[in-house]
C-alpha cells in the first residue's frame, strides 16, 4: 500500500503508546504481530518509531515552540501523535520533501481527527518551516 499506509499506521501506533504512556519495544512487537505490512511499510514504521522515541523530547519541543497559546500536554493525542510524524520527517527524513510531508499530515489528520484539526496542523508546521530551524540543520 505504501508510505501512506505507512505514516497512518504510525501515528496509530503512537497514539496507542501515547494514550498508554508506554513505548517500549513489547508495544511494537505486539503492533507488528498484529497488522501485516510489506518490507517498505515495516522499515518505514520502524525507523519513524524509534527516531521519534529516541528523540521525543527534541521533537515534542518544536511543536511547544509553535502552538501558540497551547500546552502539548492539552492537544489532542491524535494530532500530537500526526505532529510528530511531520516534525520527524522534516528533521530526521531528507528524502522525503517537507511539502509532502506536511501534505500528508494534514490528509492524515482530516480522516482521524476533528475538521478543525487540519487547519491547526498546518498552522502549526507552517510555523515550524518558518522558524528557521529545517534552514540551520543539516537537511
Amino acid at each position: 500500500m505504501g508510505r501512506k499506509y505507512a505514516r497512518e499506521s504510525t501515528m496509530k501506533l503512537l497514539y496507542q503508546m501515547e494514550i498508554n504512556s508506554d513505548f517500549t519495544e513489547d508495544v511494537i512487537k505486539n503492533f507488528f504481530e498484529n497488522y501485516l505490512f510489506d518490507e517498505g511499510e515495516r522499515l518505514y514504521i520502524e525507523d519513524a518509531i524509534q527516531t521519534i522515541i529516541k528523540n521525543l523530547e527534541d521533537i515534542d519541543f518544536h511543536i511547544q515552540n509553535n502552538i501558540e497559546g497551547w500546552e502539548i500536554h492539552r492537544l489532542a493525542r491524535v494530532d500530537l501523535s500526526i505532529l510528530r510524524i511531520a516534525i520527524y520527517e522534516m528533521l530526521y527524513r531528507k528524502d522525503i520533501p517537507i511539502e509532502v510531508s506536511i501534505n500528508e499530515a494534514i490528509e492524515i489528520s482530516k480522516k482521524y481527527s476533528t475538521e478543525e484539526s487540519s487547519k491547526f496542523i498546518n498552522g502549526v508546521l507552517g510555523g515550524f518551516v518558518r522558524s528557521g530551524v529545517l534552514e540551520d540543520s543539516d537537511r
